[in-house]
């Protein structure tokens, strides 16, 4: 990925974290999740702990172009890092944006050497992309602090966590909306596995009379929602980077296995159907990843106060549907040997999907997109 790091976007500081990571994943011996997801998420983390890569999730100020980079050199090699790392920005930066300096202070350090394992609890069986939909109740307790109440599921690193960011109501409607920090080892927390295609700790998270301190919420009552999306907003365009990354490692894999593949005589790289194929997803790839730094530059050009909804759908949304094209035609390419359970092209095949609606389905990332663009246009023509 040199080339592209070429570009005026990159510091030199930025350029050698991808080249020292591309090196260090390289070389790691990564546990395999089909044997111990848990274990094998909690391992991943202690080695990014170890190299030092974790502050980039809570750093301050936050670069979205440093964790974008990290996303797809770590996808590349592997998808549990991968996971590992940017649950803890998903789980984390919603108490670096709003948490008191007391919560601060106690968990941000935790989570940059890789001792607290963050999750992200907003997901419920009826409130997925519809997140004003949430039923997870949060009520005043008569002693102080909160009760909270309520499920949530699809949450990644349920069972593995020490923290689960949560968000549940305290009001009507979608300023009714509140988050907290709950330790996952406090009463009334209670865990069911899900099993997804892409081995992971995943499961249902419920909170039966889970009391936790005023102190545990982030912000103000209210300020869930605008948390919550401000907090997904950044996240958004690093799941183009990660797809980027399992594009690129697929697209590697079969440039190797054509030049390698002998048929009819000649190798599967001298035929002009392969060639066709290749230059494609090559094109497809190198259009992605454009996409993704163009989103993460500009936010970080505004020093994190500017607004990248567009960009960052936009990124999500096209780096995540090329990323399965190629790495389907990648497999289809490696013939039946792409199929074998256990192959690269396999375990990628499965890595990829899950991303087409982590985050914003992409049918929502397109509803986002055409809303930016016809209130854009909207103001433009009552300007004139």
């Amino acid at each position: 990925m040199d080339d592209l790091l070429q570009l005026p976007w990159f510091s030199d500081a930025q350029r050698e974290l991808v080249r020292d990571l591309h090196r260090r994943a390289g070389a790691e011996r990564w546990l395999d999740p089909h044997a111990d997801d848990v274990a094998a998420l909690r391992s991943a983390l202690d080695v990014l702990g170890r190299w030092g890569i974790l502050p980039l999730t809570v750093a301050q100020p936050w670069s979205l172009t440093s964790n974008v980079l990290a996303r797809e050199v770590l996808a590349y090699h592997s998808g549990i890092a991968d996971l590992a790392f940017v649950m803890q920005a998903l789980g984390a930066l919603p108490i670096l944006l709003m948490g008191s300096e007391a919560t601060k202070s106690a968990l941000l350090p935790k989570v940059a050497s890789g001792r607290a394992c963050m999750a992200f609890a907003l997901s419920e069986p009826e409130a997925g992309s519809d997140v004003a939909a949430l039923t997870t109740a949060a009520r005043h307790e008569p002693r102080g602090g909160y009760c909270i109440d309520g499920s949530k599921h699809l949450i990644s690193n349920a069972g593995a966590a020490d923290y689960y960011t949560v968000f549940a109501r305290t009001g009507e409607g979608k300023k009714g909306i509140s988050a907290f920090v709950v330790d996952a080892r406090a009463p009334g927390v209670e865990v069911e596995k899900q099993v997804p295609s892409s081995p992971h700790p995943l499961g249902i998270v419920r909170f039966k009379h889970v009391i936790v301190p005023s102190s545990a919420m982030l912000g103000a009552e209210g300020d869930g929602l605008k948390l919550a999306l401000m907090t997904l907003e950044r996240c958004r365009t690093t799941v183009g980077a990660a797809a980027c990354g399992f594009a690129r490692r697929a697209f590697d894999e079969a440039l190797k296995h054509c030049r390698a593949r002998r048929m009819f005589g000649s190798t599967l790289a001298e035929q002009p159907l392969a060639q066709a194929r290749l230059a494609e997803m090559h094109a497809r790839l190198e259009a992605s990843r454009l996409l993704v730094y163009r989103a993460a530059w500009a936010y970080d050009q505004s020093a994190g106060q500017g607004r990248i909804t567009r960009q960052a759908a936009l990124a999500k949304w096209q780096a995540t549907e090329n990323a399965q094209w190629i790495i389907d035609q990648a497999l289809q390419l490696a013939g039946g040997l792409g199929v074998l359970q256990g192959s690269i092209f396999e375990r990628l095949y499965r890595e990829i999907r899950p991303l087409r609606i982590y985050e914003g389905a992409s049918e929502v990332q397109q509803l986002v997109i055409a809303r930016e663009l016809l209130s854009s246009h909207t103001l433009t023509t009552q300007e004139r």
